[in-house]
């Protein structure tokens, strides 16, 4: 299938290889020339431009939007939108705020295009390993574009089936959900990344709990010296907090044990606040999912080993990197 992919940033590229690789062709756009000619040496095909990428789709066509959420994706659903014709789709792969989709949805619908969103999760990894996608937007182009959602996500693997699920059908087991109309998508991924938070956070504190152990305000008798790095290999066999994140915090403890390159300084990309909002929206208690936000404010002024961790675990799946140090002034 032909699909423009418009940003081809971490996650744009890969998701690219991964599409020429299920035998997908694959127009590229970038603000990067350099960006648009490594992908042109794998086998996509150049673009100079959003009226070029359209130019060179085959109708009707689908161009699949990873630039940063915000007045980027905002700019560039819009360009698009002017350059297309009716039965186009339009996909927004970003962290877009739910919200945003459900208006951009209908100004697409007035035209005639069709307005996909796709909540992405697989970061750096996703070449290799699949990316999980949750869908949102009408179901006939989310069917049309079954066959791109298909190479992109993990697949089956390994992983048994969940008891009680053998004849309930769809793609849930394959990687990816049609979650909805316009929105459902992102509101999904929304909340997915705000328990990620939580679950980063319960790990950091526990980690951080164990690092203190040794403090000089314990009773000599029951100060331990433990191994960071042992501590998460053993919980990686067996132990019900086994996990992905897990997996990427134990790498990192090998690679630096005290995690020394890393500040504790921890953004939060927008879900975490947005699905705090939503949770006051719905009057749902989120206690766990706030406070993790809130420990990423307080990160940004002062930094302990929890911090770390938090920072260790984002730049393994995520590739984010601190931004340089900020002196605070008065």
């Amino acid at each position: 299938m032909q699909l423009g992919m418009v940003g081809l940033g971490r996650m744009g590229a890969n998701m690219t290889r991964r599409l020429m690789r299920g035998g997908h062709q694959l127009v590229v756009s970038d603000l990067s020339p350099e960006a648009v000619k490594q992908l042109v040496g794998e086998g996509a095909t150049a673009s100079s431009s959003l009226e070029d990428l359209v130019g060179k789709l085959t109708p009707p066509r689908a161009a699949w939007v990873m630039v940063p959420a915000g007045g980027p994706t905002e700019n560039t659903v819009q360009a698009l939108l002017q350059r297309m014709q009716e039965g186009d789709t339009i996909i927004d792969g970003g962290n877009s705020y739910f919200k945003d989709d459900v208006r951009r949805s209908l100004i697409c619908k007035a035209k005639g295009v069709h307005y996909v969103d796709v909540g992405t999760s697989g970061g750096v990894w996703g070449l290799e390993r699949g990316y999980c996608m949750m869908i949102g937007g009408p179901k006939e182009a989310v069917t049309r574009l079954d066959p791109i959602f298909k190479t992109l996500a993990p697949g089956r693997g390994d992983i048994p089936l969940t008891p009680g699920r053998e004849k309930m059908g769809g793609t849930a087991e394959d990687g990816y959900i049609h979650c909805g109309p316009s929105g459902s998508g992102h509101f999904v991924k929304m909340v997915h990344n705000g328990i990620e938070y939580g679950m980063m956070q319960a790990y950091a504190e526990g980690f951080d709990i164990f690092k203190n152990a040794t403090s000089k305000d314990l009773p000599e008798d029951i100060r331990y010296d433990l191994n960071l790095a042992d501590i998460a290999e053993v919980w990686r066999r067996g132990s019900v907090v086994s996990s992905w994140l897990l997996d990427l915090t134990a790498i990192a403890l090998v690679e630096s044990p005290n995690l020394s390159e890393y500040s504790g300084f921890v953004q939060d990309s927008g879900e975490g606040r947005w699905t705090i909002q939503a949770a006051i929206d719905e009057a749902v208690p989120a206690e766990v999912l706030t406070a993790a936000l809130y420990t990423r404010f307080r990160s940004r002024q002062e930094h302990t080993f929890a911090e770390k961790i938090l920072s260790a675990m984002r730049k393994k799946f995520g590739g984010h990197v601190e931004p340089k140090s900020q002196t605070k002034t008065a």
